[in-house]
């Protein structure tokens, strides 16, 4: 049977989603560990990576069980106990075509910071940026949505077919000290939120100018390339 699971993990505790051949210290090993504990032998597969640091709420991941595994309520419990710092939200059955990454039609990633240090509770999943125009803000995150190609907002070093995205919207929204970015699109490239929140962060502070960004966004040439801080990164959901 295969099922699809949804999960949320602090990322400051693993060095990214995917499996690495230098550090166990990885989403995907400490799940199939603790499946393989349980008589589980399927790998994971999720509907996208994260980097080191960058957690999630909604990641969506799916595998497949023997047939003496029904019980998903005592399933979930079960890996529930035996993982550290990743929580199993629930599982639930699928179809054997489903394919959490493939099968995927949006993603949602939602940053938070504060324009004033973060206390020692909050630093590890709340970034920190000074003070900025936000109306600057909400002009350079309007000039993203739509289609274009992404080849400069990207880290390089892993394959991919095409550099082009479609971000349906790009917004931002304060509650109280909170600040949130938020990028619903249907695909993203490696560090490519990173790298556009760093982007419209470098306008909205005025060390940026419009018609570079705009350059950048439309492949021309590339101005900025930094990543913004991880901790602020939430992987929040994915629609199917």
């Amino acid at each position: 049977m295969r099922v699809k699971a949804v999960i949320a993990y602090h990322g400051a505790y693993f060095q990214g989603f995917q499996k690495q051949t230098h550090t166990p210290q990885t989403i995907t090993t400490a799940i199939e560990q603790a499946l393989a504990s349980l008589q589980i032998t399927s790998s994971i597969v999720g509907s996208g990576r994260t980097d080191a640091g960058v957690h999630a709420t909604g990641q969506v991941i799916h595998f497949d069980l023997p047939p003496f595994w029904q019980d998903l309520t005592k399933l979930t419990y079960h890996l529930n106990s035996k993982l550290t710092h990743i929580t199993i939200k629930h599982i639930s059955p699928v179809s054997e075509q489903f394919h959490a990454r493939f099968s995927a039609k949006r993603r949602l990633y939602r940053y938070c910071f504060k324009t004033k240090p973060p206390s020692l509770f909050e630093a590890s999943h709340i970034a920190y940026y000074i003070p900025f125009d936000p109306l600057r803000l909400h002009q350079a995150l309007k000039a993203f949505e739509g289609v274009h190609d992404f080849k400069h907002f990207h880290k390089t070093g892993s394959q991919v077919h095409s550099t082009i995205r479609e971000i349906y919207q790009a917004y931002y929204c304060q509650r109280s000290d909170y600040h949130f970015i938020y990028f619903q699109a249907n695909g993203f490239l490696r560090s490519q939120v990173r790298m556009m929140i760093e982007g419209v962060m470098a306008y909205a502070r005025g060390e940026l100018s419009y018609t570079a960004l705009t350059e950048q966004i439309a492949g021309k040439r590339r101005y900025t390339h930094r990543l913004a801080p991880p901790e602020g990164l939430y992987l929040a959901r994915v629609l199917y």
